[in-house]
């Protein structure tokens, strides 16, 4: 636990001093001046001070720290691509950027997730005035941004709405594409580098675990990535519905741009057993087939090796169709008409209309895929439904966690008190009973004064509270003590 220790020098000057628990626990204020967060001038003033007037820790007033749970950034809802990629932390550079962050004296403990469509800090502080404008302040200087232009698209999230923020998050809620499972490893991947020295705050690495258990569970208990919707991932969704198993076939892609890139992406995971990537320019098919394992032929090659593919997938910036219903029929013909699924993702479109008319052809065009990609949203938004109350469930149960440990922290603190009054009592008791006293009467004395002690306090705060008149506060003190 953090404290805030006050110390009055004079009537018109007081200094304040962040302190941890470990400060507290030392016996002589050199180890207690080296421990505290700005150890050499307050080792300075604490020497003054016991030097002038042989004070000793006691004479501290301490306070502790409120700590609170941040999210604070930008996105693709808030902010142009303009302003996201001036707020982006590079990986390079992320080390240098959490140090900086780090040192910023309310900063605890820290999380940077920067994607293309995000850039937000997740951190542990301690409150304090101007607390925002202090965190606004150090990521302008950082990115050396205009104050007013990061104002305007930045949204800040504290405690409660904070931990629901990155459940969502991490859940693919709150992502360009809904339930997109992509971001929940680049959230995996920030915590982790976080995690390199960095993470100081055992509050907010409890917060990213639960997220990613959340995730989980919205991903498990909702449908939420079960329906394709991309055209790429559309793609290969009805590919998997054709074809029992994508293992045993082989899929010939037409083009290799970012579309094409995605659908090879897909095809690898699902293990396709072999894949060639026909393009015009042969050195931007090279790079992606290396990614994937895949040959790369011309794109005047795809006649020839047509009939060499159960699942063509085109997309190519042609103005005129590549594969026409000859070239489609002398392939069925070399296949003895085994079938061939034909996905025209292009417009204009690659493949002439009149070869779904063939045969053991199956042609579909991108309308077809939008029509099964409007109806896979739909279902994906009823399963957001139920994920934002799962979301909303599990940050409840968080914030009580969290509250909870606030009370354990108190209730350490309280008990150790105690025991530093019975280890004196007793200690004390020993003492005279070794020295001959009387056993009967050291045990009443000691059972006196430690009942003395130990309700001295409250005893205080019943009286202060009758004294004040205020019911409300005297019936917790006694609900508190478990007084009827």
């Amino acid at each position: 636990m953090r404290y805030v220790a006050v110390i009055t020098l004079n009537a018109s000057v007081t200094v304040r001093y962040r302190l941890c628990s470990s400060c507290l626990n030392c016996q002589n204020l050199t180890a207690f001046g080296n421990y505290s967060k700005r150890g050499p001038s307050l080792l300075l003033i604490l020497r003054i001070l016991y030097d002038a007037s042989r004070l000793t820790l006691s004479t501290l007033v301490l306070f502790p720290a409120d700590m609170t749970l941040l999210a604070l950034g930008i996105n693709h809802k808030t902010a142009p691509v303009s302003l996201r990629e001036r707020v982006s932390f590079s990986p390079d550079k992320l080390d240098q950027a959490l140090d900086s962050l780090l040192a910023q004296p309310m900063v605890q403990g820290g999380v940077v997730l920067s994607t293309c469509n995000r850039t937000e800090l997740y951190l542990s502080v301690e409150e304090q005035d101007n607390l925002q404008e202090a965190l606004i302040r150090w990521l302008c200087d950082y990115h050396n941004l205009n104050e007013e232009d990061l104002r305007k698209s930045l949204y800040w999230h504290q405690d409660n709405d904070a931990v629901s923020h990155l459940m969502r998050v991490a859940s693919g809620l709150d992502s360009l594409v809904l339930g997109e499972p992509q971001i929940l490893g680049q959230v995996k991947k920030a915590f982790a580098d976080s995690q390199k020295g960095h993470m100081k705050a055992s509050e907010l690495e409890r917060m990213f675990q639960k997220s990613f258990s959340v995730a989980k569970r919205v991903r498990t208990e909702t449908d939420i990535g079960a329906s394709a919707v991309s055209v790429a991932f559309a793609a290969c969704t009805l590919a998997r519905q054709i074809f029992e198993s994508l293992s045993t076939v082989t899929v010939l892609l037409v083009g290799a741009g970012e579309t094409i890139e995605l659908v090879a992406r897909h095809l690898r995971e699902h293990k396709v057993q072999k894949m060639i990537i026909a393009n015009r320019t042969r050195e931007r098919a090279q790079i992606l087939a290396d990614e994937v394992g895949a040959e790369v032929i011309a794109l005047s090659d795809v006649d020839e090796r047509l009939r060499e593919a159960d699942i063509i997938i085109s997309s190519t910036a042609s103005p005129l169709p590549i594969i026409g219903k000859g070239m489609v029929e002398r392939a069925l013909k070399s296949r003895r008409n085994q079938p061939m699924l034909l996905v025209d993702i292009a417009v204009p479109r690659d493949v002439e209309p009149e070869v779904g008319k063939l045969a053991n052809a199956y042609l579909y065009s991108v309308d077809d895929l939008q029509s099964i990609i409007s109806h896979n949203l739909a279902q994906r938004k009823a399963a957001a439904v139920e994920a934002e109350t799962i979301v909303a469930q599990e940050t409840s149960e968080f914030m009580a966690w969290l509250r909870a440990q606030s009370a354990s922290e108190t209730i350490r603190e309280y008990r150790s008190q105690a025991e530093q009054v019975r280890d004196e009592l007793t200690a004390k008791a020993l003492a005279a009973l070794e020295q001959g006293g009387d056993a009967q009467a050291i045990m009443q004395d000691l059972a006196w004064k430690l009942t003395n002690r130990l309700i001295h306090a409250p005893t205080k705060l019943l009286q202060q509270a009758a004294r004040d008149g205020d019911n409300e506060r005297l019936n917790i003190l006694r609900d508190s003590l478990g007084l009827e």
